[in-house]
């Protein structure tokens, strides 16, 4: 069953999508996400420019050595913009491969290992009462376990809070510039005990409770709070420190039983090296669209397994509903499932993409139709043509650029 199309479409429904959809002789087509918030056109460009003149006439049921082929025969490997290439080709692969087989994904990666998929939504505000009020509307829609993140005493603006975000810089030569906000980690690190400690007293010790630092602490500071937050039982504190010195959480372990979550920027299992072997994360964080497809975050959590280290799959609202769908499909059938990220889509999203995955009681399930369960309407798309955006860029009071 060769390939005989190869097509990279990019739309912005609300946000900026790259999709690959294959398309086999037999006309069966696949689908796969290679979004990079912020770099689409340089996954679109390595895409359309470099993979897709590989793809035609291969055979679309070599998943694994179409991997192989792509990740190692390139010389140049990893890299952000490769693995969410290759995660696109491999994730279309596998939807193709189980549309032949007739059955949806998560029963070619071995059957379900569970009736749904926890799934913990983003509660935010810009003060206790405003958190109060959204940790109430997430319970109210379903879910069983929320992530509290919240503004800062002194701070105009903190990336994830709703409505506390600031306003880009005007367009130089008509291209947008980040915003940039401004970040002080001292009046956070003496903020986010209160903020737990008032949302235990309300909503009780049962509820799971999850915290991003989104990279933005010293090992020492990451110590401090993962310890400032162990009589509020999280489930995770999350990206505490920057990710690029994994044995930074040597320290960070050493002085907290604070459950730890770390990984949505890695592109490759290697990353995880000393946080598996030395056990010093409890959750993988990675997202099948930026790891490398369904076969690499397969592996990925096959060997943390091995160290019992569990799944916690990146599933932002600019992962598409794609790489959102590949996810659920393996949330079902790992055994090491721990919880899935869900941020729904917006209106826009889901008339171009059209996922038959659903939430309901806190889970997530997977479609039992054939492959993934999504349809790409093309015609639709065309209305949303790519538009620059970016994520904000953090600074400290003095100016110097901060980790996120």
């Amino acid at each position: 069953m060769k390939i005989i199309a190869a097509d990279v479409l990019v739309t912005s429904p609300g946000r900026n999508f790259v999709t690959l959809r294959l398309t086999t002789e037999d006309g069966v087509t696949g689908l796969g996400d290679g979004t990079l918030n912020g770099r689409e056109l340089a996954v679109e460009s390595y895409l359309r420019a470099h993979v897709a003149p590989l793809l035609i006439g291969r055979d679309a049921g070599r998943v694994e050595d179409t991997w192989q082929y792509l990740y190692r025969g390139a010389y140049w490997r990893r890299g952000p913009v490769t693995m969410a290439a290759v995660a696109a080709v491999d994730t279309a692969l596998w939807d193709i491969k189980a549309k032949t087989a007739g059955m949806p994904l998560y029963q070619l990666l071995g059957g379900a290992s569970r009736s749904g998929a926890l799934a913990y939504g983003h509660a935010s505000g810009r003060d206790v009462p405003e958190i109060l009020d959204s940790v109430r509307a997430h319970l109210e829609r379903g879910y069983r376990a929320v992530r509290i993140q919240s503004g800062i005493p002194g701070l105009d603006s903190v990336y994830g809070v709703d409505g506390a975000a600031g306003e880009a810089p005007a367009a130089v030569g008509g291209h947008p510039r980040p915003f940039e906000e401004v970040w002080d980690t001292p009046a956070y690190l003496r903020h986010m005990p209160g903020v737990f400690e008032a949302v235990r007293a309300e909503f009780g010790p049962a509820l799971p409770l999850l915290h991003d630092g989104h990279h933005r602490m010293t090992p020492i500071q990451a110590a401090r709070l993962g310890k400032d937050l162990e009589p509020y039982d999280l489930f995770w504190l999350e990206d505490v420190t920057p990710a690029e010195d994994p044995t930074a959480l040597r320290l960070v372990r050493q002085h907290t039983t604070t459950p730890l979550a770390l990984g949505e920027v890695f592109n490759s299992l290697h990353d995880y090296g000393p946080l598996l072997s030395e056990r010093l994360i409890d959750y993988v964080r990675s997202a099948v669209t930026h790891v490398g497809g369904v076969t690499a975050m397969r592996k990925l959590l096959d060997l943390a397994a091995v160290y019992g280290v569990k799944s916690g799959i990146h599933g932002p609202a600019d992962i598409s509903p794609v790489g959102m769908a590949a996810a659920i499909h393996l949330d079902l059938a790992v055994h090491n499932f721990g919880i899935q990220e869900y941020a729904p889509h917006s209106a826009w999203t889901l008339e171009v993409f059209r996922p038959s995955y659903r939430f309901a009681g806190g889970l997530l399930h997977p479609s039992d139709a054939p492959g993934l369960g999504v349809e790409f309407d093309e015609e639709t798309a065309a209305r949303f043509p790519y538009e620059p955006a970016y994520l904000p860029v953090n600074r400290l009071g003095d100016g110097t650029v901060h980790d996120w």
